[in-house]
C-alpha cells in the first residue's frame, strides 16, 4: 500500500472501473468522477498525485478540463485514449494495460513529486508559471507563449511520450485546424532556444510517435 492518490476523469462506468480495479490492486488510493466539472471540483477540493483523464467527456472536454486544472495546479495528467466506443477503449486499456502502469509507476516512485502549483523543475530547467520565466542552468530562456505552453506540457509530463495530436489539443486547442506540422516548427523553435551553448539535448524525438522530456 502507498499514499499515493490518483483522480480517475471518466465517464464510461466499465472504463473506470477498469482503470480503479488496477490501480487499486497496485495499491494506490483511487478516486473517480464521471464528467469534467465534477473532476475540477474534487481536484479543487483534494490533493492528487495523478490524474487520468479522458478527453471525450460530457459537458467539459478534456482539454477545457487541462487548460482550467493549470490555472490552479501542475498535477501530472496522463491523457486517455479519445476512442469514443466503450469496447474499443475497454479492448485498447486491457492490451496497454501493462505500459499505462508504468507510466502510473514513472511518476509515483520515489517520491517525485517535487514542483509546486508556480515552479516546474526537470533537470537543469526550471518553468516558473508565476513570473512566466523559464532558466537552463540559471540562464533565461526568452521563449513566446505558444513555446511556452509546449514546454511546459512536455515538463509536467515528463517521461511520457506526448503525441503530436495530443500536443496540438493541449497547445493549440481542440478545434485547431491549422498546419499539421505546427508541433515540429516549435520543437525546432525550442530546442535552438534551450539547446544553446549546452551538449546534453532537451527534448527527445520518438519516431513515429512524438516528443518526450526526459528527467528524474
Amino acid at each position: 500500500m502507498n499514499d499515493y492518490r490518483i483522480l480517475i476523469i471518466e465517464d464510461e462506468k466499465q472504463m473506470s472501473q477498469l482503470l480503479e480495479m488496477e490501480l487499486v490492486h497496485e495499491g494506490y488510493i483511487v478516486d473517480k468522477a464521471s464528467d469534467g466539472i465534477a473532476g475540477l471540483d474534487k481536484l479543487k477540493n483534494a490533493d492528487y498525485d495523478l490524474v487520468l483523464l479522458d478527453l471525450m467527456l460530457p459537458g467539459l472536454n478534456g482539454i477545457e478540463v487541462c487548460r482550467r486544472l493549470r490555472q490552479f495546479s501542475n498535477v501530472p495528467v496522463i491523457i486517455l485514449t479519445a476512442k469514443s466506443e466503450v469496447p474499443d477503449k475497454v479492448t485498447g486499456l486491457d492490451a496497454g494495460a501493462n505500459e499505462l502502469l508504468a507510466r502510473v509507476r514513472v511518476y509515483t516512485r520515489n517520491g517525485m513529486f517535487k514542483n509546486t502549483k508556480n515552479r516546474l523543475v526537470v533537470n537543469d530547467i526550471v518553468m516558473d508559471n508565476e513570473k512566466h520565466q523559464v532558466w537552463r542552468a540559471g540562464k533565461e530562456i526568452e521563449l513566446t507563449k505558444k513555446e511556452y505552453d509546449l514546454l511546459e506540457m512536455l515538463l509536467i509530463n515528463k517521461n511520457v511520450v506526448l503525441s503530436r495530436a495530443q500536443l496540438i489539443e493541449g497547445v493549440w486547442g481542440y478545434e485547431y485546424e491549422g498546419e499539421a506540422n505546427v508541433v515540429d516548427v516549435f520543437i525546432r523553435y525550442l530546442r535552438s532556444k534551450l539547446d544553446d551553448g549546452f551538449e546534453k539535448k532537451v527534448i527527445t524525438t520518438v519516431r513515429g510517435v512524438g516528443y518526450v522530456i526526459k528527467g528524474d
